[in-house]
Order: structure tokens, then sequence, then C-alpha cells
């Protein structure tokens, strides 16, 4: 074989191994994200289908006596079996991540689950209730649900429906960079992990968000700590946080 033809021969499959990566990235960042999309659009179509068609005389929750009813005042929602693994719970709104951000959260935090929205950890409370509903999402492919995760800063809304309530959550501060291997970060009682991380002092009504870092990478996580700090019956209409 001629050194031309060596020559030619690798050319060209530089050439095919490159035309292969640039699909490769195409298919990361462009139709991962439309099927997503697409996939939450219809999880959350679902959700609200059932909520319309739920009957009234079974709610998820116990109501609330008021709009913007302080969560201590409403017992934890009635007991109910275990939310079904990859089936949606809520829809989730952050007004930091844009007026238009809202995802579905679904039960369990499987590969095939975060394809469609957010996920929630089997083991953590129920929405609403004592203890921590905690949540996973992308931060990078499939939608980038939680690309502006470091925005977050205390005090920001975390805002969930789940077709009877609505429920608000408090940010206690900016994200907390951790490894994966912390689970305390999502216990009952969201654990601190070092000095100065946020904490909470005993039982109470908690979300966890946890998502990827570095941006484009998984070696650590980042977390967001929120408490309930207000409920209000969906009949009342959206919560303040989320404007008219």
């Amino acid at each position: 074989m001629s050194v031309r033809l060596i020559v030619r021969t690798f050319s060209e499959l530089c050439i095919t191994a490159g035309s292969l990566i640039v699909l490769f990235v195409v298919y990361v960042l462009l139709w991962t994200g439309v099927k997503a999309d697409g996939a939450a659009a219809g999880q959350i179509d679902t959700l609200h289908r059932e909520w319309r068609d739920r009957p009234a005389a079974t709610p998820t929750a116990a109501p609330t006596a008021a709009p913007d009813a302080a969560p201590d005042a409403a017992p934890d929602p009635a007991p109910a079996r275990r939310y079904e693994p990859g089936r949606g719970i809520a829809v989730m709104y952050v007004p930091r991540l844009g007026r238009d951000w809202e995802w579905p959260v679904l039960e369990g935090t499987g590969t095939g689950v975060l394809k469609k929205g957010l996920g929630h950890y089997a083991t953590g409370a129920r929405l609403g209730a004592t203890g921590n509903f905690a949540v996973a999402g992308h931060r990078r492919t499939y939608g980038d649900p939680f690309k502006d995760f470091p925005r977050l800063r205390a005090g920001d809304a975390v805002v969930l429906t789940d077709g009877t309530t609505w429920y608000t959550y408090r940010v206690a501060r900016a994200p907390y960079r951790t490894v994966p291997t912390d689970t305390g970060v999502i216990a009952p009682v969201p654990a601190p992990l070092r000095k100065g991380a946020a904490a909470f002092d005993g039982p109470g009504r908690y979300l966890t968000l946890t998502t990827c870092d570095p941006e484009w990478g998984s070696s650590h996580r980042l977390v967001v700590w929120a408490h309930l700090d207000a409920t209000r019956p969906v009949t009342q209409g959206k919560p303040p946080s989320l404007g008219s």
C-alpha cells in the first residue's frame, strides 16, 4: 500500500469519525431536548387531565382552611398508597428560572424517568407532608431543566401543585456543592455536610432539589434546600409568587 493511499485512508477515517462526533453532539444538545420537551409536556397534559377527571370527593391532600395558610396549620396529607413508580405526581414552577419554567415531577430517579421530567426520590416524603420531598433533575441534556440551578438564592419560591393544593416552598440558601455519596442532603431532616451549610433543627416540611455539577459532568452535586412556607387550595387561584 502506497503512502498516498495510507494518508487518504486515514483522512477518510478522520472525516468519518468527526462526522459521527458532530452527529452525537447534535443528538445530545438538540434531539434529547426536543424529546424531553415533548415528553414533559405530555406528562403535564396527563396530570391536568387526571386532575380534571378526578372526583371531587377524593382529594389527594388534606384541604387547607384558607388561602396561603401557614403550613403548620394544616395536617399532613391523608395517608395513601405510595406513589406509583414512573407516574406523575405534581407540576413544579420556579419563577427564578423563568416565567415559562414548568416541569412535571414523576416518581423515581431512574434514567427513563429523568428523560421525561424531574424525579422524586422514592425514599422521600409525600408532597407537603412532614419530611423531605426530594427531587432530582438534569442540569444538561433532556431539556436542561436545571441548567440555571446556580441562580437560585435564599428566599426564592419553589411552587408545586398536585391538582388540589398549591405548595409554596422557600429556598433556605444558595446552592451547596457536594458529592453524590452525601445522602444526608435528602434525609427527612436535611443534614449539614460542613460548617456553614444550611441545616434544619428538627422535623419539618422540607424540599430538596439536586442536580449534577459541573454543568457537563457528574462528579459533584448541587443542592438546594427549602421549607414549606404556605399552602393554598387550587380553588383560590395561583399563589402570589406565580403572579396572575
